[in-house]
């Protein structure tokens, strides 16, 4: 079966290249039988790389030691679940996986533009066809999925432990599917320059594209988040590792894209900076996969350097030159018919809060690719760590949070002063005394102060809109006001899917600012002693050993906790040793901490079982981490509110076969 395997990814960079190649020619040549038969090939790349990952995926189910990648990333004890993960959690695995998404992806688009978008589907084909290609080239000679062993070993590696958690199931497939996803605005965009067709319908045609990639892209980073957070077992969820930076550089970017398109189709306004947008985020979500496997960069999330580095980098390369050749000649062509009336507008506000998060971007960029530069000019790897990121982004972040209340409160192109009088006088009331409030509470530091300032102000504004159109539905529609609620999300999915997502933003700020207040200790005790931090006291009452198989050693703790001398529970962190298995057959320890939480939606006490010493004694880390809880609830209300905006509307369909049929 595994040849089958072999000989399906052998096929599929034949037709690959078919695709690639064939669909531009017959569009030169007039011949649509070339292009439908290049779009076909596309199909059947994906057909091919379904046969492969199935073939994959019964070897490592079935622990088929063979192979080089089901040895490397199982073994006889691995959980099934965990034994098909491993479909992503290796380099091998994973650009197969990439592809096949790719694959199912181009798949869609074909089945979507059959009769629609004909001038622009060559070049969109050809596109993604490249693209598809690199992966092709990668999983037959720089990282072969079905490479063979020089011998057939009695068992496998195994997975690394820090894997072997429910978040790295569903991590890297998000990430994934969010970074693919941009391929598809992208082709389009291209292709709309290569044909030189500048109206907005490629904008509109890929819009839930890019929303879908956003939200997936947020899903992935959320995720990766929490899984450090309980995995790591090192009190924090964001450690701007440049694997994290890599990830998220391109949601900054596809954040800017988002709102500019809103101007190019309410003004005709700036083609060239959201052609340009599209062109960095999908420059930016190869360049992550660039840094992550070319070896440059040192991380728990990287792979070893191979040569898979030096094809992401050629690829790199020809995606930045290909796209800065588009946009330069075609520049002339897509200069805006309009130009803003007032700085004082909300097409100015919009086109603040881009250079804002394009400046972010470069920021998380520079810092990611310093130590980097620093090797190569003066020899010596010069790291960048928390500190940079957190002077330089808490400001850029706020100023950021502070757009995202401005933006709706000023109109488009010009307003009187009346008008801005009558819609900031609420919100800045409110936020007056949410301040006050805020200080009688005794938060008195800066920083915390204007954040979740700023907070009550956004947060009042988006509410106070939403009651607005409420209020006018109710009023217009004669409906009593849940039944207008209703209508008008529904009605109106994009506009309020946003307000959502801000709203989620909101949260996800509040429980950052929490961190500034994070507490740590940490204690060797004895069992019946006690360890005190801030109103919180855990009483060491024992540990419990285990070994569930070979390869597994558990220690458990349990501890008492109380707060404010009352009894809340108890929590059980964990030390666990795993053992893998080199090529011998040897065991090789790897400790691992599964980290106690209690939480609340004030704060978490959160547990490491650091050591356990030979007297019985243990060492235990305790932090107290407020508000983190927010964070996954802001997290769930941007993608609720994703979704939303996503969610197919049949009114707006027809507007846009109306404008699709014109153009």
């Amino acid at each position: 079966m595994n040849e089958i395997g072999e000989f399906s990814l052998l096929l599929a960079l034949f037709f690959a290249t078919y695709a690639m190649v064939v669909p531009v020619i017959g569009d030169r040549l007039g011949k649509w039988q070339m292009v439908a038969s290049a779009e076909y090939a596309l199909v059947v790349v994906f057909g091919l790389h379904i046969t492969a990952a199935i073939c994959l995926l019964v070897a490592l189910y079935s622990g088929d030691f063979t192979l080089d990648y089901v040895y490397s990333y199982t073994n006889r004890d691995l959980n099934w679940l965990y034994k098909l993960s491993a479909f992503w959690a290796g380099q091998k695995g994973s650009l197969l996986f990439w592809a096949l998404i790719l694959g199912f992806f181009a798949t869609i688009v074909l089945l979507q533009n059959r009769d629609r978008n004909r001038t622009l589907m060559p070049y969109v084909v050809s596109i993604i066809s490249a693209t598809l290609l690199l992966f092709c080239l990668l999983t037959v000679f720089s990282a072969p999925v079905f490479e063979k062993m020089p011998f057939i070993p009695s068992d496998g590696h195994g997975l690394n432990p820090m894997l072997q958690n429910p978040g790295m199931i569903f991590h890297p497939p998000t990430l994934y599917i969010g970074f693919v996803a941009f391929t598809i605005p992208f082709a389009f965009a291209m292709s709309a320059m290569i044909t030189r067709n500048f109206g907005d319908i490629w904008i509109r045609t890929t819009r839930r594209w890019t929303i879908f990639s956003w939200l997936f892209l947020t899903i992935g980073n959320l995720l990766g988040a929490n899984w450090a957070y309980v995995e790591l077992g090192w009190g924090g969820y964001w450690a701007w590792d440049p694997v994290e930076n890599a990830s998220f550089m391109p949601w900054l970017t596809c954040t800017a894209f988002l709102h500019s398109v809103m101007i190019q189709e309410k003004k005709d306004m700036l083609k060239i900076w959201n052609v340009t947008l599209v062109a960095i985020t999908f420059a930016l979500t190869i360049f992550g996969t660039f840094i992550t496997r070319s070896g440059l960069i040192s991380s728990v999330h990287s792979f070893g350097k191979t040569t898979v580095g030096v094809f992401f980098g050629l690829f790199l390369i020809g995606v930045i030159i290909f796209s800065t050749y588009l946009i330069i000649t075609r520049a002339s062509d897509l200069k805006s018919s309009n130009e803003l009336d007032s700085v004082l507008s909300r097409e100015a506000s919009f086109m603040f809060n881009n250079l804002v998060l394009l400046g972010a971007a470069f920021a998380v960029l520079w810092g990611t690719i310093f130590p980097v530069i620093s090797e190569l000019i003066r020899g010596q790897k010069i790291t960048v760590g928390p500190p940079f990121f957190n002077q330089v982004m808490v400001p850029i972040g706020l100023l950021l949070l502070l757009l995202t209340g401005l933006c709706p409160l000023i109109a488009w192109r010009k307003s009187t002063t009346i008008n801005y009088l009558k819609n900031f006088i609420v919100p800045i009331a409110i936020t007056f005394i949410g301040a006050i409030t805020i200080l009688f509470n005794g938060i008195t530091e800066p920083l915390p102060l204007a954040s979740f300032t700023i907070c009550i102000f956004v947060g009042s504004t988006i509410v106070i809109e939403i009651m607005r159109g409420i209020v006018s539905r109710a009023k217009t529609a004669e409906e009593n006001y849940i039944k207008a609620l209703i209508n008008l999300f529904w009605r109106n999915k994009r506009r309020y899917g946003g307000y959502i997502v801000h709203l989620g933003v909101v949260f996800f700020f509040v429980g950052l600012t929490g961190a500034y207040y994070n507490t740590e200790t940490e204690k060797t005790i004895s069992p019946g002693e006690r360890i005190e931090i801030k109103n919180y006291v855990l009483t060491y009452y024992k540990y419990d050993y285990t070994k569930p198989n070979e390869t597994l050693k558990k220690l458990k703790a349990t501890l008492l906790v109380e707060r404010d001398g009352e009894k809340v529970g108890y929590v059980q962190p964990e030390r666990n040793i795993h053992f893998s298995k080199d090529i011998r057959g040897r065991l090789a320890p790897q400790p691992t901490s599964e980290v106690a939480i209690y939480t609340t939606p004030k704060e978490d006490l959160y547990v490491i079982f650091a050591s356990l010493n030979e007297d019985e004694s243990a060492t235990f880390k305790v932090h107290i981490n407020p508000l983190v809880f927010w964070v996954w609830v802001g997290g769930y209300i941007m993608g609720f509110g994703s979704i939303l905006a996503i969610w197919p509307d049949s009114r707006e369909k027809k507007r846009f076969l109306a404008r699709h049929a014109e153009a």
